[in-house]
């Protein structure tokens, strides 16, 4: 990720840290899919610039780039503010911005607005929220031009350290099973698992003094049975026990919905097999096990369970974390319509015959 502060801090925790330090920029470039994130930092902006909930109202304007083209996008930023020393526009879709209709009127929409990005107004802040557009489109000259006042929003790669340090902020902390329950099952994305977190936390408010998230709240909140989960499931594949994975799992999707819940049990069976298949290697074995854990992508008391996976190597060969991965990505790709299945009971049955067969 790019921005125009530097810091030995990753560059979203700088971009938020000057933000609230009232250390605003005239232009903003935010890219990625992260929509959530998004809209949370053009939302602190606001919070920044106007003193009052009425001077945000009159003196925002959120515009859709498909309606303008990059010289109506700049006369709009070079108009006055009304009663207030700044305005602020967020340009939604700037992916999609409007094109000129010819190629010279194209030259000369360009040339503006790269002339205004050099020396921006100062009355006005600039948010450009564009989703990923391919490689070539980036290269694009608005893109570039905004490449100084870029800060990158790519999905979430670890939802566990995201979910965790949400958690954080907030003065809570998640118990090692509670944070491996709570990301086994919520989708891995920002709007997500934030609201989530939200909503455990005020449930858990009312029944502890000590900010701690345990795994009763996890199971409560989020409606997973205490009986039939994945925990219970990952203890009956490294026993091998094909009938009792089949049982769990088909209890699992009845719980849960027959497509939603074979989706959760791919997702956390790919994460399992994913942590087998780097245990398999004996360079990773000999780690310390704060090492080990990190390469697992297990974060802070997470490291707990380091030393379940390590007894689960010995169930399972290199050989059959890499056939189970296999089998994982055909039953995900069945689910999300690219190849062909009868129905998911059947599709989860042929997976564990494939996992445990």
């Amino acid at each position: 990720m790019q921005g125009a502060f530097r810091c030995t801090q990753s560059p979203m925790d700088t971009l938020k840290k000057n933000i609230l330090a009232g250390n605003i920029l005239p232009v903003y470039f935010f890219y990625g899919p992260e929509s959530y994130l998004k809209e949370e930092c053009a939302s602190m902006i606001r919070t920044a610039l106007f003193p009052s909930k009425n001077d945000a109202a009159c003196n925002t304007h959120i515009l859709c780039g498909s309606d303008f083209t990059p010289g109506e996008l700049i006369s709009k930023a070079s108009e006055y503010p009304m009663f207030t020393a700044k305005q602020l526009i967020i340009v939604r879709q700037f992916d999609k911005i409007k094109k000129p209709l010819t190629k010279e009127l194209q030259k000369q929409h360009d040339a503006k607005f790269s002339n205004y990005i050099k020396s921006p107004a100062e009355f006005t802040v600039l948010v450009f929220d564009a989703d990923p557009v391919e490689k070539k489109d980036q290269e694009r000259n608005l893109f570039s031009t905004l490449n100084k006042y870029r800060y990158d929003f790519p999905v979430i790669k670890d939802p566990d350290l995201f979910a965790s340090n949400r958690a954080k902020e907030s003065g809570w902390e998640f118990e090692p099973d509670a944070l491996k329950a709570f990301t086994a099952y919520i989708q891995p994305s920002a709007r997500e698992i934030c609201h989530e977190i939200e909503k455990i936390i005020i449930y858990a408010s009312v029944r502890y003094t000590e900010k701690r998230i345990t795994a009763t709240d996890v199971y409560e909140c989020v409606g997973i049975s205490r009986t039939y989960n994945v925990f219970e499931l990952e203890k009956a594949l490294a026993e091998r026990n094909l009938r009792l994975c089949s049982g769990i799992s088909l209890m699992i999707m009845d719980h849960e919905g027959l497509k939603e819940g074979l989706g959760n049990i791919v997702r956390f069976l790919a994460t399992f097999y994913i942590r087998l298949w780097k245990l398999s290697l004996p360079d990773v074995r000999k780690l310390p096990h704060a090492e080990i854990a990190k390469n697992l992508g297990l974060y802070g008391k997470q490291e707990y369970f380091v030393k379940n996976y390590l007894t689960y190597t010995r169930s399972f060969s290199l050989q059959d974390a890499e056939r189970a991965i296999a089998a994982l990505m055909e039953t995900d790709a069945a689910l999300k319509g690219l190849l062909p299945y009868p129905d998911e009971k059947y599709l989860l049955l042929s997976l564990m015959q494939k996992l445990l067969g």
